[in-house]
């Protein structure tokens, strides 16, 4: 079963995180049953750019994103060549390295 070692983040996971994934859910998914609190405004449909992350190792791993979500990224904050959307981002068979950048583009935090 293939681990994600998310970097610690100062809001989301301050001392970092290491966890089991299922190969073939996102990582986002992946985040959030974790209880690591990865923004989504959009719900998981690839129509925002909340769910950023960096995939610091095992990037080669993860199917190419497509043209929706390279649109989408070219949006966001901190944009990296090994930016990705979570939502969009599919565990494959190797562990990956996964950086939660510090801001986000969304005017308004959907934790209340």
């Amino acid at each position: 079963m293939p681990k994600i070692i998310f970097l610690p983040n100062a809001e989301l996971c301050p001392d970092g995180a290491v966890v089991e994934a299922e190969k073939g859910e996102s990582i986002l998914n992946v985040a959030l049953r974790n209880d690591i609190g990865i923004e989504h405004a959009c719900e998981k449909v690839c129509a925002c750019t909340t769910c950023h992350v960096i995939i610091r190792e095992g990037f080669d791993s993860i199917e190419e994103g497509d043209e929706l979500e390279e649109d989408m990224l070219d949006k966001a904050w901190g944009l990296e060549p090994e930016s990705r959307l979570s939502c969009q981002s599919i565990v494959g068979d190797e562990d990956l390295v996964v950086d939660i950048p510090k801001y986000t583009i969304n005017m308004v935090s959907e934790v209340h």
